[in-house]
């Protein structure tokens, strides 16, 4: 579900998730920016080094699993954004309250309703990964709403600067229209310029009250969103090697009998009720496999032939 994160617009095929190409003179060491920067740095490596982030930058995403890189940052940004919306007021966020600037939310419904047509509800699921991630969002905006600083950080400058890399990678790779239907994620129409928007933010966050131990809270509240989107690169990753390259309408993967089982859509509670022993594909193959079994079908296959020609005859 890559935004890229808090990052440059240097090069597609690395770098993605570094810092800001330019550096401002008036920030401080101990300003909330200048920490976030420095105390992120070992998050940033590791997760512009995940496979799920190297194979998106050299083009090499599959249609389905993009979707559901999709469906993940859905889930994420409703309940940012959520959060977000129920402390806009509360001065420890309320300065970095941009909605119409910045929300996601309509934008992802968008693309959905691209992706899967209008019944797209119907058709999508949290996963596990960003289920943890979503719940640690809602917990920080009702409990501890001075650390929503650090999400909100983390993902939208992200997505105002390496995401930009990666919305002409997936526009593509992916053969989308130009006119950008599909990725409108990564479109801000009311950002005319992304990098005086971003120093507009930093001092924003470099304006609020904080104490030294509440910025040192963040940084760390920011390493660890740093983790979560990290989980979910790893759950899609897997996914990944799991997909054939075309799905099932209903959005699900077709199981090729090969990979995690699990993945098989005849364990999604969303396309069957119950699940069986086993999935139908690998049984299939098990009882074609039988000697008995193969002669039956020899002869079924014999007694078809044969009609047929007396058919045609």
């Amino acid at each position: 579900m890559p935004s890229a994160m808090e990052g440059s617009e240097g090069g597609e095929e690395g770098e993605i998730l570094r810092y800001e190409e330019t550096e401002d003179d008036n920030v401080s060491p101990t300003d909330l920016s200048e920490l976030l920067k420095e105390g992120t740095k070992e998050s940033h490596d590791r997760a512009e080094n995940t496979q799920f982030v190297k194979d998106f930058l050299k083009g090499r995403i599959k249609k389905e699993l993009f979707k559901l890189a999709t469906v993940a940052l859905h889930f994420t940004y409703s309940a940012l954004e959520e959060e977000m919306d129920r402390n806009k007021d509360n001065p420890v966020f309320a300065p970095l309250y941009f909605p119409l600037e910045l929300h996601r939310r309509e934008a992802l419904v968008k693309d959905l309703k691209y992706f899967y047509g209008e019944d797209w509800k119907e058709k999508i699921q949290c996963s596990e990964a960003t289920q943890h991630y979503v719940d640690r969002i809602h917990h920080v905006g009702q409990h501890e709403p001075e650390l929503l600083v650090a999400h909100a950080y983390t993902r939208y400058m992200g997505d105002l600067s390496g995401g930009q890399v990666l919305k002409k990678v997936a526009q593509r790779a992916l053969k989308l229209p130009t006119t950008e239907e599909g990725i409108q994620f990564y479109v801000f129409d009311n950002i005319s310029n992304a990098q005086q928007f971003k120093q507009l933010y930093r001092a924003r966050m470099n304006a609020l009250d904080l104490d030294k131990n509440t910025k040192e809270r963040i940084v760390e509240e920011a390493n660890r969103a740093f983790r979560f989107n990290m989980q979910v690169f790893e759950e899609l990753d897997k996914l990944g090697r799991s997909l054939t390259e075309e799905a099932q309408d209903g959005g699900f993967p077709v199981h090729d009998g090969k990979g995690d089982l699990r993945k098989c859509p005849y364990y999604a509670d969303k396309l069957a009720g119950k699940a069986g022993p086993g999935c139908p594909y690998q049984a299939a193959v098990a009882l074609a496999k039988q000697p008995l079994v193969q002669l039956i079908l020899a002869a079924c296959v014999a007694v078809t032939a044969g009609a047929a020609a007396w058919y045609l005859m």
